[in-house]
């Protein structure tokens, strides 16, 4: 059976902070990075391109750097997920905050950046998760950090911020705060949980291992919702529902 030369797998690019880094990482169990890649195996490559530490300032300066022309590898799907780090409070020590106006732009600049038009994928932002108070401080505390950095009121004006980027550009969100939100039992108008205002939420610390960063239960939930946003959003992506790149070994045995 001839075989005519495919060319490179179509792509899935990751493009984030230090929780889109990390999510190759399966040391502690369940990894977002891995599963998303077993999903689509033999349809799509993806491409982890997490920066940790990085705020939408810095991402937009390295975009081009990394960003395949269409003539060497398409993508198919290109999600942005950051936030975590432009939320941190203005004047903290690490340097990282990014005013909530410019992290507007900066997103914006980053779904109409030359090098993605030129490759047009399907686009999801994803909106910076909810912290947890209680253990960022306990995390800054063993780091020898006092000055509060990150508050559950400060992320959320972010994650809000995100929402309405997507909706002015028309680009699918996948929600991940209101949806971690959701699952602590938090309702709309009630105090904020993750905040020290409110006592400690059993769920928000079994996602998050330090106040931040995705513990395996919380890219489980990251996986779940971004599969059910792709078949909901683009059905004829479901990869349950599509072919090989290459035929399966049977149709080689005619």
């Amino acid at each position: 059976m001839l075989i005519r030369s495919q060319g490179p797998y179509d792509q899935f690019l990751l493009f984030g902070d230090s929780i889109t880094q990390q999510s190759c990482s399966q040391a502690n169990g369940f990894a977002f990075s891995p599963a998303l890649q077993d999903a689509f195996i033999r349809r799509l490559d993806v491409i982890n391109r997490g920066f940790s530490g990085y705020n939408t300032k810095q991402a937009l300066a390295v975009l081009p750097s990394f960003m395949p022309r269409p003539e060497q590898a398409h993508l198919r799907f290109m999600a942005i997920f950051f936030g975590a780090n432009d939320a941190c409070l203005p004047g903290s020590s690490t340097g990282q905050d990014v005013p909530l106006n410019d992290y507007k732009q900066y997103l914006k600049a980053i779904v109409q950046h030359p090098s993605v038009i030129a490759q047009n994928p399907r686009l999801i932002l994803i909106t910076p998760p909810p912290v947890n108070e209680y253990k960022l401080e306990e995390s800054d505390l063993v780091k020898g950090l006092t000055d509060p950095r990150r508050t559950a009121e400060h992320t959320k004006k972010y994650a809000d911020a995100c929402r309405e980027v997507g909706k002015q550009l028309g680009v699918a969100v996948l929600d991940i705060w209101s949806i971690m939100m959701a699952k602590t039992g938090w309702r709309e108008g009630e105090p904020l949980v993750g905040s020290k205002k409110v006592a400690r939420n059993e769920v928000l610390e079994d996602l998050l291992v330090d106040g931040l960063h995705f513990l395996p239960a919380a890219y489980k939930v990251l996986y779940d919702s971004m599969m059910e946003l792709i078949c909901r959003t683009w059905p004829d992506q479901d990869p349950n529902a599509s072919s090989f790149v290459f035929p399966p070994y049977r149709e080689f045995l005619a």
